[in-house]
């Protein structure tokens, strides 16, 4: 049952961290043009020439694009950190990160300098890269495994809401003009604030401090507060089980887990995942929805409360991913999922092309734009991280995630680089490379993927070693 204490400890570091990642991804989007005209500004005052076009679209998708890039640099000290410093520790010094960096952000304009936004923009997106890996790992190696994929789409759900308080707050009438982006930039320290004064309260992951650290007192005690019940023998047992399976592998690095063969199909399937949340292009969707709008007759002036609104969209269907994941199962939420992504795109780009001849099509394209999202949200959003933590047990799972990291920081870099491009050369065509890169992983999923819900991580590994076709190494009870 859920206890209160592992309730808790699901929001505060769902709060402090990912509600955070969530919340830098779309901060900027409304404040641009204010944040362009200071750019300007500041520059004309330096040099006195006012500053060429060409610079100008240079710094500011700088801007952009070093939030994914810093996060791709947040994915490569995973392993290293959490191994080090454990998962609760990792994510009270990657606090400092985003403090830094709303400070910096929040006095850029008082300090006349841009640089420091681009900046503060690198320093968050290590945060966000750090937390968007160590806070699913560290809230499913705390869940009972009936609970594990509920919990684990905690993260994703703060992402969302994150992302909605970005665009409420950025509506032009709150904090979104001229006198209130630094404000709003400023602000993402908040959340780290109340991370680093409520989360020491908290135990450690049970696992780290039994596996990692070798001490059994530490991990019962930790499990029992989080358990609200004395008796943990169960839980214990099982993870003496994985660690003995364990100790003929050792500790992995990310390249003995690319080199090892009885981790094979598990490390493709995490590539495969990860790269097909972000290159199914929900960034592109999310990016073209204004001018969809735009073309569908909807006012200029009421396109932000259109974004806020498929935002509140976002949050719900992730909600309610939270409440199925556990009866459904994580692979048809995959499955159907990235089936009603694909079939968005394709109709999308139907719609698109029709749009001039036939007055009705507009509207069909915010449908799919709406079936797209919702198709992301219970699916292809949350569950790869939930995979993740599920498909590797203790002594590779760092690494895991660091290699899940950074094909999704990567993959989302390319897509914020290329989609322009793209969108330049092909037009509304581009969504039939996202369609087809939905099937293809709907395909991968349905062929490659098991159902890892209600199973102990010791189960999974061994469904998955059948497919590796090795053995794995069993306590003799």
């Amino acid at each position: 049952k859920m206890t209160l204490p592992l309730a808790l400890v699901a929001l505060i570091s769902a709060f402090g961290s990912s509600f955070q990642y969530g919340y830098n991804v779309s901060v900027i989007n409304s404040p641009a043009p204010y944040m362009q005209d200071f750019y300007n500004r500041t520059y004309l005052e330096r040099t006195g020439v006012p500053m060429d076009r060409g610079f100008q679209t240079l710094l500011w998708s700088l801007t952009v694009s070093m939030f994914p890039l810093g996060g791709l640099f947040g994915s490569l000290l995973v392993w290293p950190m959490v191994n080090n410093c454990g998962r609760k520790g990792t994510l009270l010094i990657n606090n400092l990160f985003s403090i830094a960096a709303a400070i910096l952000m929040g006095t850029s304009e008082l300090a006349k300098t841009f640089e420091v936004i681009i900046l503060s923009r690198v320093l968050m997106g290590i945060f966000a890269g750090l937390a968007s890996n160590v806070v699913p790992m560290f809230l499913g190696e705390m869940s009972p495994k009936n609970l594990r994929g509920a919990v684990g789409v905690v993260p994703q759900l703060f992402i969302t809401i994150g992302i909605l308080a970005a665009q409420i707050l950025g509506l032009h009438s709150i904090l979104g003009n001229a006198e209130g982006w630094p404000v709003l930039l400023g602000l993402t320290g908040i959340p780290s604030l109340l991370q680093l004064l409520t989360l020491p309260f908290f135990p450690e992951s049970p696992r780290h401090l039994l596996i990692q650290k070798g001490s059994e007192e530490q991990a019962r005690r930790a499990l029992q507060r989080l358990r609200g019940r004395q008796d943990v023998d169960d839980e214990i047992q099982e993870m003496y089980q994985e660690n003995l399976s364990e100790k003929e592998e050792g500790q992995f690095s990310v390249l003995s887990l690319f080199t090892f063969r009885g981790l094979r199909w598990q490390l493709i399937s995490i590539i495969v995942m990860m790269a097909g949340q972000q290159l199914s292009g929900v960034n592109g969707v999310f990016y073209y929805a204004d001018r969809i709008f735009e073309s569908a007759g909807v006012h200029s002036s009421s396109i932000q409360y259109v974004t806020v609104s498929i935002g509140a969209i976002n949050v719900v269907m992730t909600l309610l991913a939270v409440f199925i994941v556990e009866s459904l199962g994580r692979r048809i939420l995959l499955l159907a999922g990235f089936v009603l992504c694909s079939a968005s795109c394709a109709i999308l780009t139907l719609a698109l092309n029709l749009q001039s001849t036939v007055s009705w099509m507009s509207y069909l394209s915010i449908v799919c734009v709406i079936a797209y999202i919702i198709g992301h949200a219970i699916g292809p959003s949350p569950i790869p991280a939930v995979m993740i933590t599920e498909m590797f047990l203790q002594s590779s799972r760092p690494a895991a995630f660091m290699v899940g990291g950074s094909v999704h920081w990567l993959s989302n870099f390319t897509v914020g680089l290329l989609f322009l491009y793209m969108e330049a050369g092909l037009g509304p065509y581009s969504f039939l490379i996202f369609c087809a890169i939905c099937v293809a992983t709907v395909l991968y999923i349905f062929f490659i993927v098991p159902e890892t819900k209600n199973k102990t991580f010791m189960e999974i590994n061994r469904i998955m070693a059948k497919r590796n076709r090795v053995e794995v190494q069993e306590s003799k009870e």
